[in-house]
């Protein structure tokens, strides 16, 4: 494809692109060389549904910078980091229980944020990103963890009351889940007794639509379940009768599997907290089975794990503990065992990679074992102690520590001296439990849905009487795709109430048809004006400045009919073109009449836009405007609108309420946060990889709010010049 265009596509190299060349140093290149310091790039053409990246690819970023090849990491699948040996380090910001949805409420709160980080994206919903980075076995689950009291709705009791005593039974229980649009849901239960023996194997429908079977844990698919009709009320009558009335269970992890199944019981054996580490991380439990009672279980060559499985491995643990006592355990020295497994692998995994030259995943073309070492273990092989700053903290030993009550000024204060001497960082800011209210997000999810949908309307008129509605339709049309179009009638003349699918078309809209004629009327357009449309314009104004809009620009009035033949002959002219997002619809599949272009420098853009008004494609004329709405913003938007759109009818006057305490104390809080990142960044050595991660909240309405943004700093005034170069990665990773 001509100019690197492609069409929802990872970033593909432009034809003819050098790889760029590496030099070598007679010197070594280190300090002292009197050579000048290279600057460090990160390039990442994320557009449109490409903007999306899973936890995994985030990972993939982390390690590489980190440790680089000469520790065998390769670089990352989607981006491309430029001289990472040159990198003085990599710092994640992660703002705890704040996900895209806070970004988006707050958005011109957040003024540091969106100026200078020059990459954003949207992070798969996952399990704690934190979890995974210690190694804790919990990324093999979705977790979910419900708000409120224990007995809310829907959760029940086992009513297994009855006092406990030595002989009381023990029953070992383990689930398997799936990501669905609520959240984390049961796909599989299976419950052991006391001698191993499988009491109960079922498979379990989900009460919502899946948006990830996670097969590669829980061997279900989707085939599998389609002819199930057990309900997760049919497991919790089941195991209510199943279970006696002093009835023990066993598990590992066991909270996340009780919350699954919405269920309550009094008396618990959690495995992951029997075998504690020092450090308070947790034991994976096909470890434990290994080095506790010599088993293999959760082997590589089965699809997923084996449920009844690992709920025979625990409750054998158990019974392991409860027998030989915690002495026989702290001789075992489990600590040991770990560390040198690990370290052995990865020893493994180098000496395999030495010949070659390049990373595991490259070399083998598959995912990783499940036996490398998690990221905190990798970094204290190489030699490099992390800090963790925030609700845990690093003691001098790199062990994890909790510090709940540290304020983010201390925080801050903390990492303004210490960040600069680690190699890796991780500071940990948050708003606080009393802004974590899930009355309180609600009410923030419910706002930013209205706003949002009122951004993306508009109200044409007045129109004559028995005016031609097709005729409308159509003019609009050429401005965007159109979600619905409505007449009003309580006004004296007739209106239209427009609502489009992107922000881009509803803008155009506004500029180019107020005060047109349409339909034998010279008419008025404007959007509705209601409390949260008062600072509308400056938003627009704001996100059209924004970092991930500088060189991308917007395109309407496109034939369905187009080809993808036809959109590269007549694009392919335009200078320094990278991209192309051609949107389309995710029920039908089918694209829309629109487009989005971009380009390598912002210039190119501005030239583009002047070039492309007045175009025909196939007799219709083309309108362009710069893009308002980045990249990984699209289908969420696209999502709401369809989803909870027809939720709410507009109101053309809505009375205006005062902001509830909470919310003002909140935008007060997020201006605070937005300015200690700002400090800490400034801090920042130049070459310095700094990643600020918005992880979501546990909750079903932030399913799809998990969000990063990127950048590496450089010194003020090449900074500021440069911020929006994004060059394309080249043909392979050097």
């Amino acid at each position: 494809m001509a100019n690197g265009l492609c069409l929802n596509g990872r970033k593909r190299p432009r034809e003819g692109a050098e790889r760029p060349r590496k030099r070598r140093r007679a010197d070594g290149g280190g300090a002292g060389s009197g050579r000048e310091e290279k600057s460090c790039r990160l390039s990442a053409a994320l557009l449109g549904e490409d903007s999306e990246i899973s936890q995994e690819e985030l990972y993939e970023l982390l390690k590489y910078a980190a440790l680089g090849k000469c520790h065998n990491a390769a670089q990352p699948s989607w981006c491309h980091i430029y001289h990472q040996s040159h990198l003085a380090g990599v710092v994640v910001v992660v703002l705890h229980d704040m996900s895209q949805l806070h970004f988006y409420r707050f958005y011109l709160q957040f003024k540091h944020l969106r100026k200078v980080f020059q990459h954003r994206f949207k992070l798969a919903p996952s399990a704690n990103f934190l979890v995974s980075l210690y190694g804790e076995d919990t990324n093999l689950k979705p977790q979910n963890t419900p708000q409120g009291s224990p007995r809310s709705k829907g959760y029940i009791s086992t009513e297994c009351h009855q006092q406990r005593t030595d002989s009381s039974p023990l029953f070992g229980l383990d689930c398997e889940m799936c990501v669905t649009a609520k959240g984390s849901e049961v796909t599989r239960v299976s419950l052991v007794d006391a001698w191993g023996q499988c009491l109960l194997n079922e498979l379990v429908k989900p009460e919502s639509r899946v948006i990830n079977y996670c097969t590669r844990f829980s061997g279900v698919t989707k085939e599998m379940l389609l002819p199930v009709k057990t309900k997760l009320s049919d497991i919790q009558t089941r195991l209510k009768k199943m279970l006696p009335c002093d009835a023990v269970l066993v598990g590992h992890s066991l909270n996340v599997d009780l919350q699954a199944l919405k269920m309550i019981h009094p008396s618990v054996i959690d495995t992951s907290l029997l075998f504690a580490r020092s450090d308070g991380r947790r034991f994976k439990l096909k470890f434990l089975a290994k080095a506790v009672l010599g088993k293999e279980i959760q082997c590589e060559q089965k699809l997923g794990h084996d449920p009844t499985e690992d709920a025979r491995a625990a409750l054998e643990l158990a019974q392991f503990f409860i027998e030989q006592g915690p002495t026989k355990v702290a001789e075992l020295n489990l600590e040991m065992l770990l560390t040198a497994e690990k370290v052995a692998e990865f020893s493994k995994n180098k000496a395999a990679l030495q010949p070659q030259g390049c990373g595991f995943q490259e070399q083998l073309n598959e995912p990783p074992p499940s036996s490398k070492p998690c990221f905190l273990d990798c970094l204290q092989v190489t030699g490099q102690k992390p800090l963790l700053l925030g609700r845990q903290g690093l003691d001098s030993s790199g062990l994890c520590q909790s510090n709940l009550s540290t304020s983010n000024k201390q925080i801050l204060q903390r990492a303004l001296q210490d960040v600069p001497l680690s190699k890796f960082s991780i500071i940990q800011f948050s708003l606080g439990p009393e802004y974590l209210g899930s009355h309180l997000h609600a009410g923030l999810y419910g706002k930013v849905c209205s706003k949002l949908t009122d951004m993306l309307t508009i109200y044409a008129g007045p129109f004559e009487e028995n005016f031609c509605m097709k005729y409308v339709k159509k003019k609009f049309g050429r401005c965007g795709p159109i979600k619905s179009l409505t007449v009003v009638t309580e006004t004296f003349q007739p209106y239209v109430c427009i609502q489009y699918e992107v922000l881009e078309a509803a803008q155009l809209a506004v500029e180019s048809l107020d005060g047109a004629e349409v339909a034998g009327s010279c008419i008025k357009v404007q959007r509705p004006v209601t409390a949260s449309m008062l600072d509308c314009n400056v938003l627009i104004e704001e996100l059209e400045l924004d970092v991930e809009n500088q060189g991308v620009i917007y395109v309407a009035g496109l034939k369905s009919s187009l080809t993808e033949t036809d959109l590269r002959e007549k694009f392919s002219q335009l200078k320094d073109l990278e991209t192309l997002f051609l949107p389309r619809d995710l029920e039908s599949g089918k694209h829309r009449n629109c487009c989005f272009l971009k380009f390598q420098n912002t210039q190119s853009a501005v030239d583009a836009l002047q070039a492309i008004n007045g175009w025909t494609i196939k007799g219709r004329v083309l309108r362009s405007r710069n893009a308002l709405a980045p990249g990984h913003l699209w289908r969420w938007i696209w999502q709401m609108n369809h989803i909870y759109g027809n939720q709410r009818k507009h109101i053309f006057y809505e009375k205006m309420e005062q902001l509830s305490e909470s919310e003002q104390d909140l935008r007060k809080k997020v201006k605070k946060l937005d300015k200690h990142i700002k400090k800490l960044y400034r801090s920042l050595q130049n070459n310095t990889l700094c990643i600020v991660l918005f992880p979501g909240v546990n909750r079903a309405i932030s399913s799809y709010s998990h969000l990063a943004q990127s950048s590496i700093t450089k010194g003020q005034e090449s900074h500021q010049q440069n911020r929006w170069i994004q060059e394309p990665a080249p043909t392979e990773p050097g």
